[in-house]
């Protein structure tokens, strides 16, 4: 089983990171292959940069050269997992629904602890639309950029923990949802501040696509992703 993981943005040292989580948990058998885009923002922080991102990665995917079996997109809150499933018939794995939906088995209540505030509405959105919200406590932001998180890894850290405390006794959440994919790999040390059960988005998707893999399971074309139509594109993809 080949799984491809997409980082969103351009920094391929999180592209790096993403995928060693990734392979952390990935079954005997399984390959993991981490892409970067080729275009796009040194890390994603909002709408027109999430927009982008989208395109990114389904170009990324659309070169990818070999046979593959799942696509997991990198990117918390990000657009495009839609257009990936009109594009490709195998499963699509969006790690913001993959961490909430895997949180819900372990809580009955969930809050994502994201990185800036201008995030948040992105990832309220991405749950809303999935129909992910009905048990999200909340969604916080520590104020991290995604860049930070490795320039000062403890720094992020003991951001990332406080905000999950407080939304563990503030917002009565059961289980925490690490709402970044460069925050793969915190898990174990926002635990031991909360006491709660912390989901990693990267690690829960690798999972999710390997059953659905299993299963046989494929991307349904009757409407919704239905392949695009053949047409003409004008200045695409440009020179």
């Amino acid at each position: 089983m080949r799984i491809l993981v997409v980082n969103v943005n351009t920094t391929k040292s999180i592209t790096e990171s993403i995928g060693e989580q990734a392979a952390s948990v990935a079954a005997p058998g399984t390959e993991i292959v981490p892409l970067t885009p080729s275009f796009g923002a040194e890390s994603v922080e909002g709408n027109y940069e999430s927009y982008l991102a989208a395109i990114a990665v389904m170009e990324a995917v659309k070169a990818y050269p070999e046979p593959f079996d799942a696509i997991i997109q990198a990117g918390y809150g990000e657009h495009g997992r839609e257009g990936l499933q009109e594009l490709f018939d195998v499963p699509v794995v969006d790690i913001t629904e993959a961490a909430a939906t895997t949180a819900q088995f372990v809580g009955r209540t969930y809050s994502v602890v994201t990185s800036l505030d201008r995030t948040v509405p992105l990832i309220e959105d991405r749950l809303r639309a999935a129909g992910l919200s009905d048990r999200c406590a909340s969604v916080r932001a520590s104020g991290m950029a995604v860049l930070d998180l490795e320039r000062d890894p403890q720094a992020a850290v003991d951001a990332i923990a406080e905000e999950a405390v407080r939304a563990v006794r503030e917002d009565r959440a059961e289980a925490i949802c690490l709402g970044c994919g460069g925050m793969a790999g915190l898990s174990e040390r926002v635990v031991a501040r909360t006491g709660v059960p912390v989901v990693d988005g990267v690690t829960a998707a690798v999972t999710i696509a390997e059953s659905l893999v299993r299963l046989g399971l494929k991307t349904s074309k009757v409407r919704t992703y239905a392949p695009p139509r053949p047409k003409e594109m004008t200045n695409w993809p440009p020179s």
